[in-house]
């Protein structure tokens, strides 16, 4: 009898414990009903677009409560389920489908006239930039006749088609001439300036920094001079890549420039001159970076710079990849303490780079820039005057 009770109760309480664990699930669970909801008519979205639950509910009787964002990095039907709370206050799933398309047509970088010298051994297709937004091989070819051996101008139309069939075209000029021989005796074009005083005057104050970028083309800059004329930074040239694939060099004046700009009380930042056509080499090229400047102190972002645009329609990468690649020259930076920005001139910016997430650091050579998105600083001019350069130096604002 003693047995039969030592068995009964575990028996008895794996019963209860069953049957209250069933109780909770019952209650707990958050079942799917769509009957609260109504969905707009078109539940298409463009690929990459930043698009949340909310933005496909016509009406709810209750409250979204996960505004989740929907993955639309791949073409194709996605699933989306969210939690709501219904009208009386009760937890229920949601469910939908959104359709993924590639809405956009390709990107094709010319204007209404192209210049090539007689004889000029060029590809025009690879030369000029032909970009997809999701597609790293679009159909790019020119249409029409033209001889590069001949001068003249041809009237031709380039044309792109992805494989959403996403087509755009653009008519231009093509004009084949032939080089001036250069004589004396001529007037010559004004050479302009930009003096560094007046730009400090103009847009030095209290929630902003002016300092200048440089490379080796600034030759040997005596810092304390740059220092006494008012420059608050210095970017400085790290390096840059020979060509797509190629090696790593180190710009010959850098660890000249970045120990006076240090020894002057200069903040300092970096930037690198890339080719990189993936992720691998871009975090390659970062790591590169890091061994080069790891020593300093360096109190301003470390910016990637892309600016091989004929050479892009080889790289096989579509222009979403490409923020993908600047993504990862950034990540393995932030990843060991440094502080990240991408450069880029405010058109490139706009058409190129829209997927860019990161601090942006605007070229847009003007006296007011029209650029309507955020960016931490303006390189300004690139003909700036300073005490301290023979020569030509790029200028720049930094806002805190």
């Amino acid at each position: 009898m003693d047995k039969k009770k030592i068995i009964i109760v575990p028996v008895i309480l794996v019963v209860v414990i069953l049957a209250i664990s069933l109780i909770i699930y019952f209650n707990t669970r958050i079942v799917v009903d769509n009957s609260a909801f109504t969905l707009k008519d078109d539940l298409t979205v463009n690929v990459y677009s930043d698009v949340k639950v909310k933005d496909f509910i016509k009406d709810i009787d209750g409250e979204v409560i996960d505004n989740n964002k929907i993955n639309t990095i791949e073409l194709g039907t996605v699933d989306v389920e969210f939690i709501y709370l219904n009208s009386d206050g009760k937890k229920r799933k949601g469910t939908f489908e959104v359709l993924v398309k590639d809405l956009e047509e390709p990107l094709i970088w010319l204007s209404n006239s192209y210049s090539v010298r007689v004889g000029e051994e060029v590809n025009l297709e690879d030369e000029i930039l032909c970009a997809d937004n999701y597609d790293s091989n679009p159909s790019c070819k020119i249409t029409g006749d033209y001889d590069l051996n001949t001068a003249g101008n041809y009237s031709l139309v380039y044309e792109a088609e992805d494989s959403s069939g996403n087509k755009e075209s653009v008519d231009f000029t093509l004009r084949v001439y032939e080089p001036r021989e250069i004589t004396g005796g001529g007037s010559s074009n004004e050479v302009t300036s930009t003096d560094f005083n007046a730009i400090l005057e103009e847009h030095k104050n209290d929630d902003t920094l002016v300092g200048i970028d440089v490379s080796k083309w600034q030759g040997a800059i005596d810092f304390s001079k740059i220092k006494k004329a008012g420059a608050e930074f210095v970017i400085i040239r790290v390096g840059h890549q020979n060509g797509i694939g190629g090696e790593y060099v180190l710009d010959p004046y850098f660890k000249r420039n970045i120990k006076e700009a240090i020894d002057n009380d200069l903040e300092v930042g970096i930037y690198f001159y890339s080719y990189a056509d993936s992720k691998k080499e871009a975090q390659k090229q970062a790591e590169w970076v890091i061994k080069q400047i790891k020593d300093y102190d360096i109190t301003l972002p470390v910016a990637f710079d892309f600016e091989s645009f004929t050479s892009f329609n080889s790289m096989n990468l579509s222009l979403y990849q490409l923020n993908e690649v600047a993504e990862a020259y950034f990540s393995a930076l932030e990843d060991k303490g440094y502080d990240t920005m991408l450069y880029g001139s405010k058109n490139y910016l706009n058409a190129v780079w829209k997927y860019n997430t990161n601090k942006v650091w605007l070229a847009h050579y003007t006296d007011k820039t029209d650029y309507d998105k955020d960016y931490i600083m303006w390189q300004l001019c690139q003909d700036g005057v300073i005490d301290g350069i023979n020569g030509f130096v790029d200028i720049d604002i930094l806002y805190k």
